[in-house]
C-alpha cells in the first residue's frame, strides 16, 4: 500500500500558515536536498482546494527548467475539495466523496508515495482518520507569534520519532510515523 506523507515548514510556537514571511531565511542545500528526497520518494501529490487554487494559478507560470515546477507541473495530483466542479491542471483529479474511502483507495492504488505540503485542514482530518504515515516536520528556529498552527487544541495524536536531521541553519528536519494510539 502506497503511505501518504505529509510536510511542513514550522515554526518553533506550531505555525504552518504563510512561510513564505519567516521560512526563506533558513533554506539552504541541506535542506533543498531533504525536499528533494522527498519528491524522489513520490509519484502523485495530495492537496487541498485552498493549495491547488494557489499552486495551479503559481506553478504553471514558473519556467520549466525551475526544478520543484518540472516536478509538480507534470505529476499526478489528487485534489480533495467539496467545491470545485473541475481540476484543470496538468495531470489533476478531483476528489469527492467520502474522504475516508476515496483516500483508502488512492492508497491501495499501484505507486510511490503520496505527498502533501501544506494543506492544513486536511492534514488535520487524515491524522484524525489515521492516514497519514509520515510527517515531516522542517521546525525552524523563529517563534512566529500568530497564524494557523498544526494540530488542533484538544486533539491528541501519538507521534514517533523516526528520524531527526539538524541543518547549519538551525533547521530541525523531524520525521514522525503516527504511532497506535
Amino acid at each position: 500500500m502506497r503511505k501518504i506523507v505529509a510536510s511542513f515548514f514550522i515554526s518553533l510556537d506550531g505555525v504552518v500558515e504563510a512561510p513564505d514571511q519567516w521560512h526563506f531565511p533558513y533554506f539552504n542545500d541541506e535542506m533543498g536536498a531533504a525536499i528533494g528526497a522527498l519528491a524522489a520518494d513520490a509519484d502523485a501529490m495530495l492537496m487541498g482546494r485552498v493549495m491547488y487554487d494557489e499552486w495551479s494559478e503559481f506553478w504553471p507560470k514558473q519556467p520549466a527548467d525551475e526544478e520543484f515546477a518540472g516536478f509538480i507541473n507534470n505529476v499526478r495530483k489528487y485534489v480533495v475539495s467539496t467545491t470545485l466542479d473541475k481540476a484543470d491542471w496538468n495531470n489533476s483529479t478531483l476528489v469527492k466523496g467520502d474522504l475516508v474511502e476515496e483516500i483508502t483507495k488512492i492508497k491501495q492504488e499501484p505507486g510511490l508515495n503520496i505527498n502533501m505540503s501544506g494543506s492544513t485542514n486536511l492534514v488535520r482530518s487524515l491524522l484524525r482518520h489515521g492516514l497519514i504515515d509520515e510527517l515531516h516536520l522542517l521546525v525552524h528556529p523563529i517563534a512566529v507569534g500568530t497564524g494557523q498552527r498544526l494540530f488542533e487544541d484538544g486533539v491528541q495524536i501519538p507521534l514517533k520519532l523516526v528520524s531527526s536531521t539538524t541543518f547549519k541553519t538551525g533547521v530541525l528536519h523531524l520525521a514522525y510515523e503516527v504511532a497506535a494510539k
